[in-house]
């Protein structure tokens, strides 16, 4: 096909569009554009690379931003290619990190790995895409290996990076092993053989360095492409699943709708832009209603909690989620599907003799993540049992009629008595 056709124009024209939107940067631009043009005129997809450590068991809304790029790409009919970091995971990239990443273990990490296979097909089609972890080369590496690996990169060039820099500055440690981070996510790009690299913005060091590993392997250097990071529910910092201001992919759809309206409004707008497939048009109508002074910014909301639980979960589960979201905090009333415990799931809890210890009661059933997290929850008020507020962290009772236990916003517990 001639690059001045105009099917090569039109076809580039479009492409372009759908890989623009929403990306920070498109790096080298040119270049970019170029390799696109190629590849359209030869009909040779492009291999286009992510990464993932499987650092937690669960994929959140952050991660779908770059997921839900790739499923553009792999649209336009390009090859995705999926790295799943065991190894990578187990040293920890220090992007955006203030202090050096707690080490997890192998068997934790393959653990979350099983989790992350399941719930990537919740975005991108599986006959399609590419998977591999990134043991397949480390593990067959030898000492000598790692070695001709450091040589490709300077620790002048590492320590421009903003993250080491600012530590060093308030001398915070910085482990080795941190700095091989870049090096082994650039050598997945030189094992792959990636045509371009997607990731988050803080990201961009990492990506920038897979060009220059895979120079230094007379391979051809990647595009880069970088997206901007999502901001959890808490309205402050990233989403994380570790800091707990997340919304899971896999959660039930009362949890997703829940979340999405507990965010503040002026992340609106962001979450239909970063977490969603509305088009362009769509996009610009939500940002005209937001502004209009006689649109409450609920309803908008609501939508959106609609969409995003209708993505992840059959067609009506957000409507579904929606209206009981409305009975229960609208109206005060419970929620249909409440799990229940009963007299002999609760044996073990008692502190005297036929009471039950409400904080044990909490961390068994899984409202809250450890006994000590169940005292402040109690302490804090967010916990009512019957209808009444608890707020003595050593509360016990007896269960001699069914009632409902409710931890924060949106837990409920259903208890039966013998």
């Amino acid at each position: 096909m001639d690059f001045d056709s105009p099917e090569l124009k039109k076809e580039f024209q479009r492409q372009w569009e759908v890989i623009s939107r929403g990306a920070v940067d498109l790096l080298p631009e040119g270049e970019f554009q170029k390799k696109l043009k190629d590849s359209i005129a030869n009909n040779r997809p492009l291999r286009v690379k992510q990464g993932f450590d499987p650092t937690a068991p669960d994929i959140h809304l952050g991660h779908t931003v770059g997921l839900r790029k790739l499923r553009q790409f792999q649209d336009l009919g390009h090859q995705i290619v999926l790295i799943i970091g065991d190894y990578t995971g187990m040293v920890g990239d220090p992007s955006g990190q203030s202090a050096t990443r707690p080490r997890l273990t192998y068997s934790d990490i393959m653990q979350n790995a099983e989790t992350y296979q399941k719930q990537f097909f919740k975005i991108l089609d599986k006959s399609k895409t590419e998977i591999h972890f990134n043991g397949e080369w480390f593990n067959g590496m030898s000492f000598v290996d790692i070695m001709e690996l450091a040589t490709k990169f300077t620790v002048a060039r590492m320590l421009e990076r903003d993250d080491f820099s600012i530590r060093m500055q308030r001398g915070i440690p910085i482990s080795i092993h941190e700095l091989f981070y870049p090096l082994m996510q650039g050598y997945d790009s030189v094992a792959i053989k990636a045509d371009l690299e997607i990731g988050a913005t803080e990201q961009k060091f990492n990506l920038l360095a897979g060009r220059t590993i895979q120079e230094a392997y007379n391979v051809e250097p990647q595009l880069v492409l970088t997206m901007p990071i999502l901001v959890g529910v808490d309205g402050q910092i990233r989403m994380s699943k570790s800091i707990g201001n997340y919304i899971g992919i896999d959660e039930p759809p009362r949890e997703i709708f829940g979340k999405v309206m507990s965010i503040p409004d002026e992340l609106i707008f962001t979450y239909y832009e970063l977490a969603t497939d509305v088009s362009l048009e769509d996009l610009n109508e939500i940002g005209r209603r937001l502004k209009a002074p006689d649109v409450n910014p609920m309803v908008l909301k609501k939508e959106l909690g609609e969409t995003l639980v209708d993505m992840y979960h059959p067609e009506g589960s957000g409507q579904k989620a929606r209206e009981e979201f409305e009975r229960v905090f609208s109206q005060k009333e419970l929620p249909d599907d409440m799990p229940q415990v009963t007299p002999a799931e609760l044996a073990g809890l008692e502190l005297d003799p036929g009471k039950i210890y409400l904080v044990h009661l909490i961390a068994r059933c899984k409202l809250a993540k450890s006994n000590s997290e169940a005292r402040k929850l109690i302490d804090s008020g967010a916990v009512t049992l019957g209808g009444r507020k608890i707020d003595d962290v050593d509360y016990e009772f007896e269960l001699t009629e069914p009632t409902v236990l409710k931890v924060g916003k949106r837990r409920f517990l259903r208890l039966l008595p013998s």
